[in-house]
């Protein structure tokens, strides 16, 4: 027997259509909330004359409620909005998508939000959800989990909750990180992932990369050198996978690195490595901290990366990633891979 989204595509392709916007409707408002209705139809791409009439519907069925400061939803408008999304996933094949995708890359398991963050920035933040979701199913009860830096695992921390007494929790930079955004910043992340889960985690003031002379000899300081044991003892990895030139940029590569780099066509990188469309390592940065090489031994290894601009990106790490790997990443990325 067809399924009800199969049906209604035949005979209700309209229907799907509204559906679609009101759930987006929904989906803005939840995040958003309290918004006004201006900043709505921006975000959304809608006048705000056809916003209008939807709202209006959305009350009457008490789906969103109104008052000085703008709109939020009713409680019954968020379990609705909590039902939708397996409809609506559904209705777009996100599960087959992701069975697909699993056996493509050779990894343990593939999580898609829908959206593409590259063009939603609530999508972003979905990807931070689902993150914290997956990762609070893996806790054993005593965990070491290394961190990354950048904007998408801040937004994992923001997701974060108390966890239960049985649980020990000890958030570790998975490297050194200066001169970046401080909010973007591992130290910072696993200082906000402690704060939310009510844990603990350990601090690795050490420059992101050094030459190897340097490399060598930070690497004997007492502090540095029990920071690198404890982190190379994790059982979990949160990662990013970045843009090979734009990472490069952020890092202040000099001239001649970034001609490597684009010499060689690199498109990502992770852990300092950069890699081309092949998977290949054109360029390592010496950088103090988690290698690629050490994530053979760690049983959970989570990459986190959305957007349709980071999909080569993505798929060039894909190639060098341990099989154990948990790739979550948004729709936009995910119909390009």
């Amino acid at each position: 027997m067809q399924s009800f989204i199969d049906i209604a595509k035949r005979l209700l392709p309209d229907f799907l259509q509204v559906l679609q916007k009101r759930y987006m409707i929904l989906k803005y408002i939840g995040f958003m909330q309290p918004v006004g209705r201006r900043s709505l139809s921006v975000s959304l791409g809608l006048t705000e004359r056809v916003l209008r009439s939807e709202v209006e519907f959305l009350k009457e069925q008490n789906l969103i409620y109104t008052n000085s400061v703008g709109m939020s939803l009713t409680p019954e408008g968020k379990n609705l909005l909590e039902d939708l999304e397996g409809l609506m996933r559904e209705w777009k094949g996100i599960d087959v998508l992701e069975l697909e995708l699993k056996h493509r890359l050779g990894i343990k398991k593939v999580i898609i939000v829908p959206g593409d963050s590259d063009e939603q920035q609530m999508v972003k933040r979905e990807l931070g959800k689902a993150c914290a979701m997956r990762m609070k199913k893996l806790f054993t009860g005593k965990d070491i989990i290394a961190v990354t830096g950048g904007s998408t695992m801040a937004a994992v921390a923001e997701w974060l909750s108390p966890v239960s007494d049985e649980n020990e929790l000890l958030f570790v930079p998975a490297r050194g990180g200066f001169g970046e955004d401080v909010q973007n910043q591992a130290n910072t992340i696993c200082a906000n992932m402690a704060k939310n889960t009510q844990t603990k985690n350990r601090v690795f003031y050490v420059p992101d990369q050094v030459s190897k002379e340097i490399y060598h000899s930070l690497i004997k300081v007492p502090d540095i050198h029990e920071n690198l044991q404890l982190i190379r003892s994790a059982n979990m990895v949160l990662h990013g996978i970045g843009d090979a030139i734009k990472m490069a940029e952020r890092r202040r590569t000099t001239p001649d690195i970034l001609a490597k780099l684009k010499e060689g066509r690199a498109v990502g990188e992770a852990f300092g490595y950069y890699f081309n469309e092949e998977g290949e390592i054109v360029h390592k940065v010496s950088t103090i901290g988690l290698q690629l090489e050490d994530l053979a031994h760690i049983p959970n290894v989570i990459a986190v990366a959305g957007g349709s601009t980071k999909a080569k990106a993505i798929k060039a790490y894909m190639k060098q990633a341990p099989s154990q790997t948990i790739l979550i990443t948004d729709e936009g990325a995910a119909r390009l891979l």
